[in-house]
C-alpha cells in the first residue's frame, strides 16, 4: 500500500523557515473537553493538559481560552514556566473546523504561535489512528461519522449529517427508532414487545396508554436523551425481534458507511464510539478482518499533522 508523507513526519528535516521552532502542541478539541499534548520537534512527549470544550461552534474566544489553559498545564508538567509561542507550532483537530467562517475567525485570533495547522477532529483522529498512513475510522457513538485517508492522499468524510435527519447507526438514531416503535405500540399499530415496554418505562409512562408521558419526553428530548435509549435496544435484542431488527439495520448502515469510505475494501479500519465497538463482532467478514486497534488518538494525529507541515517543502 502506498504510504503518505505524514507517516514519515517525525523523521523528515524541518524546513529552514521553521528552524527556530522548538516545541509542538497537538490539540484534540470538542464539545465536552480539550486534550493537549506538548512535544519537542522529534516527537518526545513533554507534557499533557486538559481543559473545557473548544468546539468552534461554542465560540472562538472560549475555544482559545480553554486551549491555552490546557497548553499551560502541559507546559507546567514539562517544567516550562512560560511556553514561548514564537518557538512553538500548534496542530489542532477541532469540532467545527470544517465550517470555513469559524476556522478563519479562529486562526485570525491565534495568540502568536510560529505556525498553526487547523482541521476538524475527525481528520486528526484518522491520522492518529493509522500513524499517518492510509486508513479509515468508523465512529458511532451518540452520532455517526466516517473519515478516511485514502492511498492517493485524499481525505473523505461520510455521514456526520447530524442526529435529526442523519447519523444512521448511531446511538441517537437507535433511540429515535426505538421511540417510534414505542409510539406505534401504544397506538396499537404494532404489538407491544419488550423493547416498546422498556421505552415506555424509560419515558416515565404509568401505564400502556400514557400518551402524555411520551409527549412530554419527546418535547424535551435532544440527541443525548435519544442516545440513552440505545442500550435498551441492545438489552432487548435477544428477546424482541423488533430490537434485533434495529441492531441488524445499524450494522448494515455502518457497513454501508465503511464501503463508501473505501470502495476498494482494502484500507484498515479503526472503530471509535461505544456503538461501533459493540457492533464490531456482527460486521461482515471483510470489514471485520480489516478492523485494527488505533495506534494513536486525535491529539497524536494533531502533533503528526503539524510536524508534517514543518517539513513540507511546498
Amino acid at each position: 500500500m502506498t504510504s503518505h508523507p505524514l507517516a514519515d513526519a517525525w523523521s523528515a528535516p524541518l524546513q529552514p523557515r521553521f528552524a527556530g521552532v522548538r516545541f509542538l502542541v497537538g490539540v484534540d478539541g470538542g464539545g465536552t473537553g480539550t486534550r493537549v499534548r506538548l512535544s519537542d520537534v522529534d516527537g518526545q512527549l513533554l507534557g499533557q493538559g486538559w481543559a473545557g470544550p473548544s468546539a468552534l461552534g461554542q465560540g472562538i474566544a472560549q475555544a482559545w481560552r480553554h486551549i491555552q489553559m490546557a497548553v499551560q498545564e502541559a507546559a507546567a508538567k514539562a517544567n516550562i514556566d512560560r511556553l514561548p509561542l514564537g518557538e512553538t507550532a500548534i496542530g489542532l483537530g477541532l469540532s467545527g473546523a470544517g465550517v470555513a467562517a469559524q476556522a478563519q475567525a479562529f486562526i485570525a485570533q491565534q495568540p502568536g504561535y510560529a505556525h498553526i495547522e487547523l482541521v476538524n477532529d475527525g481528520t486528526t483522529t484518522v491520522i492518529g489512528a493509522h500513524a499517518g498512513r492510509p486508513g479509515g475510522v468508523v465512529a458511532a457513538g451518540t452520532g455517526t461519522v466516517g473519515e478516511a485517508l485514502r492511498s492517493d492522499g485524499s481525505m473523505v468524510c461520510v455521514s456526520g449529517w447530524g442526529w435529526i435527519g442523519g447519523d444512521e447507526g448511531s446511538g441517537a438514531w437507535l433511540g429515535i427508532q426505538a421511540m417510534r416503535l414505542a409510539q406505534k405500540a401504544m397506538d396499537g399499530r404494532i404489538d407491544a414487545g419488550p423493547l416498546a415496554r422498556a421505552v415506555w418505562a424509560a419515558a416515565g409512562c404509568q401505564n400502556h396508554e400514557d400518551r402524555d408521558a411520551i409527549n412530554a419526553w419527546v418535547a424535551q428530548a435532544g440527541q443525548h436523551a435519544y442516545a440513552q435509549l440505545a442500550p435498551l435496544v441492545f438489552e432487548q435484542s435477544e428477546a424482541d425481534p423488533a430490537a434485533a431488527a434495529l441492531v441488524a439495520q445499524a450494522v448494515a448502515e455502518l457497513e454501508q458507511l465503511a464501503l463508501a469510505l473505501d470502495p476498494t475494501r482494502q484500507l484498515p479500519l479503526s472503530l471509535a464510539g461505544s456503538v461501533a465497538q459493540r457492533l464490531a463482532a456482527l460486521f461482515s467478514g471483510n470489514i471485520r478482518a480489516r478492523c485494527v486497534s488505533p495506534q494513536g488518538d486525535s491529539a497524536d494525529g494533531a502533533l503528526r499533522l503539524v510536524r508534517g507541515a514543518l517539513s513540507d517543502p511546498r
